[in-house]
């Protein structure tokens, strides 16, 4: 079981690099909570990052869940708290300064070199999650479908996993 000041510690500074949303994480997060630490089995993290999908604020969810299943109640309070800090600190700063800082090349620059290795790192995630959870010809023919659903309708990514989740569980019993 981990302190709550080891919890607060790690998901501070994972917050500090949570840039381009929660998918560039997904391999940090893999290697800090399954690998290094062992707060959730593999199977969990994926479900974990399955069911995240369903909330607003995707992977922090995650560590909520994460959280709790290390350090119980506060543990899950406590990485909640301080994966969002930096974030929400960075915002308030850049919010108040906005009119400065917008115009900057030196701002532009920087936004412009991150894209391409936000981009690169979704890629590596991708990756990550598909060599543990792609087994079976099924599991490649739902990531197909799923992608081309996704890139050719407006229907919701929700809507898409509850369907790939029904798939799956009319295949188990079929």
């Amino acid at each position: 079981m981990a302190t709550i000041f080891e919890l607060a510690w790690i998901f501070f500074k994972i917050g500090l690099i949570f840039v381009g949303g929660g998918y560039v994480l997904i391999p940090l997060l893999h290697r800090i909570m399954v690998e290094q630490f062992h707060w959730l089995t593999l199977k969990e993290f994926l479900d974990g990052v399955a069911l995240s999908q369903l909330t607003p604020g995707p992977l922090a969810m995650l560590a909520t869940f994460t959280g709790y299943r290390a350090g119980g109640f506060m543990g899950g309070l406590v990485a909640t708290v301080f994966i969002f800090l930096p974030c929400t600190a960075l915002m308030l700063f850049l919010s108040s300064h906005y009119e400065k800082l917008r115009n900057m090349e030196l701002i532009k620059a920087v936004l412009d070199g991150i894209l391409p290795s936000v981009v690169g790192l979704v890629a590596a995630a991708a990756y990550s999650l598909g060599k543990t959870s792609l087994i079976s010809t099924r599991d490649y023919l739902l990531l197909v479908a799923g992608f081309l659903v996704l890139q050719f309708t407006r229907l919701s990514p929700m809507v898409v996993i509850l369907g790939a989740g029904a798939v799956g569980f009319f295949f188990h019993f079929a």
